[in-house]
């Protein structure tokens, strides 16, 4: 497979929100809105776009992953900036071929050179295990609303640089968008049939993982 990664540019932006809606339809639940948090992420403060990824197999564009700025904010108020990646995207039918391990690697990569500390993320940790996350429970890293979560995943790219370093993981406030607005923008999109899936029940267990 002839894949190579490079930055998105502005004129991908459609195809690449196109792809992510048909990557997440009916994946976490009927419907999707991986593609509004995408655009949203774009016209955002947090946005980082050095690392903003596409990757094209034979010409075609396969795959995306997007970085945003979080932060890990302490009981005392103190914050340290991390980075979060996602949504992670792979067109349905080049999924399983390892263009979403690909553009993760390279994007750690990139990361790290770059300077940044480290890589908060929600997940699935047997698939991000694989590339270094650990639950952040081990960091004493909880969610914005102050617990410990399965899902909630870190990947230090210093080591030890979140030692000692307990509080809460707060990421962009582009994942959180007006019910309005995303109707609205995905009605600009082509109609799809929203359905339940086995994938979804799997999503609800894993994310109520919560203590």
């Amino acid at each position: 497979m002839n894949m190579i990664i490079r930055n998105e540019k502005e004129k991908d932006y459609r195809a690449v929100e196109e792809l992510t809606r048909e990557a997440f339809w009916n994946l976490y639940v009927p419907g999707c809105e991986e593609h509004f948090i995408l655009h949203n992420l774009r016209n955002s403060i947090d946005f980082i776009p050095e690392l903003d990824f596409i990757a094209e197999t034979e010409g075609r564009i396969t795959g995306h992953i997007v970085c945003s700025r979080g932060i890990i904010k302490d009981k005392q108020g103190r914050e340290k900036e991390v980075i979060s990646f996602g949504p992670v995207s792979v067109l349905p039918a080049f999924q399983k071929q390892g263009i979403g391990s690909a553009l993760i690697s390279h994007t750690i990569n990139i990361a790290r050179a770059m300077g940044y500390p480290a890589i908060c993320i929600y997940g699935d940790p047997r698939y991000y295990s694989r590339f270094g996350f650990r639950c952040a429970e081990k960091y004493e890293i909880k969610t914005a609303d102050d617990k410990f979560a399965v899902a909630l995943q870190v990947l230090e790219l210093k080591q030890g640089v979140l030692n000692n370093m307990p509080g809460r993981f707060i990421e962009s406030d582009a994942f959180r968008g007006d019910a309005d607005k995303f109707v609205e923008f995905d009605s600009t999109f082509p109609y799809k049939e929203k359905a339940e899936t086995e994938s979804q029940r799997e999503f609800r267990l894993l994310a109520s993982l919560r203590y």
